[in-house]
């Protein structure tokens, strides 16, 4: 009895101590929604004050605000690109700490911009406005080439996952229609034979060139030989060759 009033004892602890944990868990998880839900519109505002002085005032005041807003809206953006590609590339980690690098000079730049509003010497205000303008361009073209980096690297991905996927499903199209194949394959027409060749004619007598040598063939006939004349009878009125005297 004992026994089980200890477990029973041991249960309800440890539902309590569940329950506190809990309890603890979700006021957290609150407090830190309701921190971003603050800091997202206090950002909302602050950008809305920005574009609002960049436009009404004018001189270096208006162009202190527009520096302020070009480099909030170009860090913003970069981080969270590379916040959101880091969760499913591990490369992007490395590009994620580099960010963390040039945001320390970014916050840096921002809080120098915003006291500046408040400068009233415009002189010195001028002045000092080339180089915070050059510094604006160099971080807002770092952030801006990691953002597009990881962009490119995503959309990339997505181009050879496509392209797989598309030979993967052209493949298995062609076996779910393999009837297809074998329709074509039975009803193709064999092509027709090829003509047979003509026989072979009778060879002709073999002409030449005029002038040529005419050789003779088995058919042609040969020409019988031409007969030698008989001996030319001889007249009274011809005179005899004289007869050669003998020397002796």
């Amino acid at each position: 009895m004992e026994a089980a009033i200890a477990v029973v004892a041991l249960l309800f602890v440890l539902l309590v101590v569940l329950g506190a944990w809990a309890t603890v868990k979700a006021v957290g998880a609150a407090k830190r929604a309701a921190d971003r839900t603050i800091t997202q519109a206090r950002r909302t505002v602050e950008d809305h004050t920005l574009r609002a002085k960049s436009l009404v005032q004018v001189g270096p005041q208006a162009e202190l605000a527009q520096l302020r807003l070009k480099l909030r809206t170009s860090m913003r953006a970069t981080q969270d690109a590379l916040h959101a590609g880091a969760a499913e590339d591990e490369s992007l980690k490395e590009s994620l700490a580099l960010f963390q690098r040039l945001s320390a000079h970014g916050h840096e730049l921002d809080g120098e911009l915003r006291r500046l509003e408040s400068e009233p010497d415009r002189t010195t205000l001028a002045e000092r406005l080339p180089g915070l303008r050059e510094r604006t361009e160099r971080i807002v073209g770092s952030a801006d080439s990691l953002r597009w980096a990881a962009r490119d690297r995503a959309r990339r991905f997505a181009d050879d996952d496509l392209d797989s996927l598309s030979a993967q499903i052209d493949m298995e199209a062609g076996a779910l229609r393999h009837w297809t194949t074998e329709e074509e394959a039975s009803t193709a027409t064999p092509p027709p034979p090829w003509p047979e060749a003509p026989a072979p004619e009778a060879p002709e007598a073999e002409q030449t060139w005029p002038g040529g040598a005419r050789r003779e063939t088995a058919e042609q006939p040969t020409m019988p030989a031409i007969t030698p004349p008989e001996p030319r009878p001889t007249y009274p009125w011809e005179k005899k060759q004289p007869r050669p005297e003998s020397t002796t």
